[in-house]
């Protein structure tokens, strides 16, 4: 489980294919290195790899063929900066919101421009994030936890303040690029809370709004 703000950049060393997946070597700060221990978890721009080797200024992690596939991971070449940040430890302040470090989709960079002296950025993302988007909620974008500020039909908005910017590296990304995004995990929650609750009453013939629109108690429903 992770927060959100980002500890450090690091670049990407090295790709190495093994089986279906492959190993990463990344390059890091190493007073960050000198506390890994084997096994924990790094949320690499937002995803949650496992440590399994280090060094000096550098760790390894293996990416699944799935992880590849469905983050920009799989876009990343040698030399790339990537965000990283360890796994949270229990009693720490929560200062983002709770991220998975599970990526649900990417989605691509529609447009920015300065806002005073924060860049406000629009995203395009997939229903599989966009669904659990709204004002003033939370989402990760290559891990960083951001604020929603608009959302419309095809995505939403967000402002990076000047401090975001000397941290992470979204500013720099163009109109077009890919970005790892994870929606809140309070609202698949719900969703999944309320979806199951009313298949369950619909399985046992309870009332909804269907059977109420049916029965003539809803506008627009027969009389």
């Amino acid at each position: 489980m992770f927060t959100g703000l980002i500890e450090t950049c690091g670049a990407l060393r090295r790709v190495e294919p093994r089986g279906p997946g492959v190993r990463l070597t990344l390059g890091a700060p190493a007073a960050m290195v000198a506390q890994l221990t084997l096994g924990e978890s790094v949320a690499v721009d937002g995803a949650c790899l496992t440590v399994i080797r280090w060094a000096d200024d550098w760790f390894e992690v293996d990416a699944s063929a799935e992880t590849m596939a469905r983050t920009t991971l799989g876009d990343r070449r040698v030399g790339d900066r990537v965000h990283l940040e360890r796994a949270l430890r229990v009693g720490d302040r929560l200062g983002g919101h709770i991220v998975a470090g599970h990526v649900d989709a990417t989605g691509t960079v529609r447009r920015s421009q300065k806002v005073g002296e924060a860049l406000e950025v629009w995203y395009d993302a997939p229903d599989a994030v966009a669904r659990y988007l709204v004002p003033k909620g939370s989402v990760a974008i290559d891990g960083v936890s951001l604020t929603v500020n608009t959302v419309d039909d095809a995505g939403f908005s967000v402002a990076l303040v000047p401090h975001t910017q000397t941290v992470v590296h979204l500013h720099e990304k163009p109109a077009g690029a890919r970005v790892n995004l994870e929606a809140d995990i309070i609202g698949k929650y719900v969703e999944r809370l309320l979806t199951g609750r009313a298949a369950d009453d619909r399985a046992k013939g309870g009332v909804d709004l269907a059977l109420l629109a049916r029965a003539g108690f809803l506008e627009g429903g027969d009389s």
